[in-house]
């Protein structure tokens, strides 16, 4: 399968070489890596160059958005800069973040995974962070959920939910739009990505009422606001997130995501998922 792959990179100079390193080493090559500079003012657009002069299928773009890092618009904001220099020749699309080591074989198990599953519709590994010089698994999010950080698509999936909303909680409600087409989501647990930054590290405090903000524009309700409010809070140990949610709920908030059959759709499937868990 033919995988293209677009990096969002803002100020990643730590990291980057060994994305890019794990990437262009793979058992199953990319056909296409794109990164995007997105306003970076340290040595990250160096990296890019070197790794350019060696590997023919990266290339570059650069872009020069806000300088604060905000989640949601900012990385796919960046990552529609990168797609729109790509071809459609692809079986599979990646958006994956620049502070990630993949293992060598990643790219050729998620292929091995759309090829054998007709239905699957989206792929991907489980992120590991380093706690005392051990990887241990980053455990934020449900092991169906795959994480924003490594997205893998396949092309007629991506297409059918109209590529990835430019919103805090575009990472959620890819998932929930594909299992509306019909599609499936998958997640491998063998696939150990290592993740070098710690996930919203550099979100501004303005981001705070946002997770809260994008249940609304997903059509949640409040019932179920609250309660996946609380399901994350408590996964972060934190009353401070619960409260930011709920108050983001209420806060003036931008248009809706999803239809409102969409919508009825993702209601049900959550509350589904809720019920099967408690019982």
């Amino acid at each position: 399968m033919d995988f293209y792959v677009v990096i969002p990179a803002h100020n990643e100079e730590a990291f980057l070489s060994k994305t890019l390193q794990s990437l262009s080493t793979q058992t199953l090559l990319p056909k296409k890596i794109v990164v995007v500079n997105d306003h970076s003012t340290d040595g990250t657009q160096e990296i890019i160059n070197a790794f350019k002069n060696n590997y023919p299928f990266i290339s570059s773009v650069t872009i020069a958005s806000e300088e604060k890092h905000e989640p949601g618009s900012k990385v796919i904001n960046a990552f529609y800069s990168g797609l729109e220099t790509l071809d459609h020749n692809y079986d599979v699309l990646c958006k994956f973040d620049a502070d990630l080591i993949f293992p060598l074989n990643y790219l050729e198990k998620i292929a091995e995974h759309f090829l054998q599953n007709k239905n699957c519709g989206m792929a991907g590994g489980f992120c590991y962070i380093e706690k005392k010089g051990i990887w241990v698994e980053e455990g934020l999010t449900s092991k169906d959920h795959i994480r924003g950080a490594l997205k893998a698509y396949r092309k007629v999936c991506f297409e059918q939910i109209d590529g990835l909303k430019k919103a805090m909680g575009w990472d959620t409600v890819d998932e929930l739009l594909a299992k509306y087409h019909g599609w499936e989501v998958l997640t491998d647990a063998s696939l150990h990505v290592k993740h070098l930054k710690p996930t919203g590290a550099n979100y501004q405090q303005s981001s705070k009422l946002k997770q809260g903000q994008a249940f609304k524009r997903m059509r949640y309700g409040l019932l179920l606001t609250l309660v996946a409010s609380l399901k994350l809070a408590i996964r972060k140990r934190s009353l401070r997130y619960f409260v930011n949610a709920i108050q983001g709920y209420f806060s003036k908030s931008n248009a809706y995501i999803v239809s409102e059959e969409e919508g009825k759709f993702i209601r049900k499937l959550r509350w589904r998922v809720i019920k099967k868990k408690i019982f």
